[in-house]
């Protein structure tokens, strides 16, 4: 490993901001609301210390104030007003925290959380890139959504694609297809295909990575949207990029993932780069599995959240 670089963007001493959501409303299966608590409850905290952060953490987000009842579906999309309305509030989180020079570490909850957080990071950081580890797109518009849950969808609402959904007004169109690369899909539906591919995105499914080995794949990613490295980056990491072998609780797992190295080899590198200024944790669900499986999962959670905050093998 080679050595990590201070950062181009984060002030000394540097500062993570932990910012637990335990939001599921994006989504229909029960329990990863608790996805971060159990995060911190391991001790992330504390382990983030040891790696030499000030960590500022002052609990999690309960979102008591916003109100989920009377939310009927706009169209297919489902709790549209409760999910717009946590995203809009995550975003204000997150941004205040990125302009304070702070690096917020957002520990979900469903994906339709990243329509706040990189919200929130693209309004300091209005020329960052987004590397986005997945099994899914998750770049459903309201058209093309079948389940009408919009965990699949947040990433058409931050490029401003499909239809408008005024809900979401406050989502300002800010990523540019150009600055958005993927690593791990697997499922990827038939519209969100065709998406891609029209919006010229560039995606590196798990066939690019078992064809070149993800160190080719991570470079190529960077090269697309980071090609001098000077840019900021936000990462948002889905635990179902990995294979369910490795992350076995989590809501919409599919075979075929990441394995445990290849994940962590992907947090390593951006943080390498020392451009890393916004880091998503997302999808884990204690509810779904066995004790051990959960552990496992939620220890993952941590050691990815590690080595993107810079813990090394040596």
């Amino acid at each position: 490993m080679a050595e990590a670089r201070v950062s181009r963007f984060l002030p000394d001493p540097k500062t993570v901001a932990i910012v637990g959501c335990p939001f599921s409303g994006g989504q229909q299966k029960p329990g990863v609301d608790n996805g971060p608590i159990c995060l911190v409850e391991a001790g992330l905290p504390e382990q983030l210390v040891e790696l030499g952060w000030n960590v500022k953490f002052n609990g999690h987000h309960q979102f008591e104030e916003i109100d989920a009842q009377s939310d009927p579906p706009i169209g297919k999309l489902k709790n549209p007003r409760y999910v717009s309305r946590v995203c809009k509030a995550v975003s204000e989180v997150v941004g205040a925290h990125a302009k304070n020079g702070q690096l917020p570490l957002t520990l979900g909850g469903d994906h339709s959380l990243a329509m706040g957080t990189i919200s929130g990071t693209l309004e300091q950081y209005p020329d960052a890139c987004v590397i986005w580890v997945d099994a899914h797109a998750d770049i459903n518009t309201a058209e093309t959504t079948d389940s009408g849950n919009i965990h699949g969808m947040p990433v058409s609402f931050l490029l401003g694609i499909g239809p408008k959904v005024s809900e979401f007004s406050w989502v300002k169109p800010l990523l540019k297809p150009s600055r958005l690369v993927y690593i791990g899909l697997r499922d990827v539906d038939a519209g969100e295909k065709r998406i891609l591919k029209e919006n010229g995105i560039r995606a590196f499914s798990m066939h690019e990575v078992d064809k070149y080995g993800i160190g080719r794949v991570v470079d190529m990613a960077l090269d697309h949207v980071n090609p001098k490295r000077v840019l900021p980056i936000h990462l948002s990491f889905d635990v179902d990029a990995l294979d369910p072998s490795v992350a076995p609780s989590t809501g919409t797992p599919v075979r075929g993932g990441l394995t445990f190295r290849e994940g962590h080899y992907i947090c390593e590198a951006i943080y390498e780069t020392g451009c890393l200024v916004a880091l998503d944790i997302m999808e884990v669900n204690p509810s779904l599995a066995d004790v051990q499986s959960v552990q496992q999962t939620v220890a993952i959670g941590c050691s990815l959240a590690r080595a993107a905050l810079g813990e090394t093998l040596l």
